[in-house]
């Protein structure tokens, strides 16, 4: 029996807001960001040679926003449901990512600066801390033992891309290119979506539909 069943319930339609209003906090986000890409001042080909570490910035954040975005999405639609603990940690989250477009356009105006780089770096360490949080609130809303902590029991790459922050905040004093490339090391590593909870949802999916139908009602 799944002790956790009445809570889950209670908790369902709760889960579907907090995703659309993540949804929506990442779009405005991701706006934000791409707002900072200001056209050059000269028509040709070569004044767009400034805007070089702008865009590279955009694009790298662009693609960890999108990682956060892709993981959440899954991580939530994995959960039973979720809790008050739950919320707080989403919008701890949610107040990290945030971050992220002042530290692009800082990086971005000064690719080769120790502390704007170092700052980027910390703000993504951060990003990685608080979904951690989220994950274990969440965790602790399905209780353990169950499908949904199997799926996250094993989590090798977001442990590799804690160090890989921890690593690029530190040499970035040394060499900002060297903490630029562990960044991307680290997009790199998650360019491939998260399938843990892939086969949760997919079970899950099933089962509903069944229920429909035994139900006499037409699945979606």
């Amino acid at each position: 029996m799944n002790h956790f069943g009445p809570r889950s319930v209670r908790f369902s339609t709760e889960a579907g807001r907090l995703e659309a209003f993540s949804d929506g906090v990442i779009a405005v986000i991701i706006t934000i960001m791409v707002l900072e890409l200001r056209p050059p001042d000269g028509t040709d080909l070569r004044s767009l040679h400034a805007l070089i570490p702008t865009f590279s910035a955009y694009v790298l954040s662009f693609a960890f926003i999108g990682i956060y975005w892709n993981n959440h999405h899954h991580m939530l639609r994995a959960s039973d449901g979720i809790d008050g603990r739950a919320m707080w940690a989403n919008l701890h989250l949610l107040f990290w990512l945030s971050l992220v477009p002042f530290t692009t356009a800082w990086l971005g105006r000064n690719p080769f600066a120790p502390v704007p780089t170092a700052l980027y770096g910390i703000v993504l360490l951060m990003d990685a801390v608080a979904f951690t949080i989220l994950q274990a609130a969440l965790l602790a809303v399905n209780g353990p033992g169950g499908a949904f902590a199997n799926a996250v029991a094993a989590d090798v790459k977001g442990k590799v891309s804690l160090a890989l922050y921890i690593g690029a905040i530190a040499i970035s004093f040394l060499s900002t290119i060297a903490a630029d490339a562990l960044f991307v090391a680290v997009a790199v590593l998650w360019i491939v979506p998260d399938r843990r909870f892939e086969p949760l949802i997919a079970k899950r999916t099933d089962a509903k539909k069944s229920a429909d139908t035994e139900g006499g009602r037409t699945p979606e």
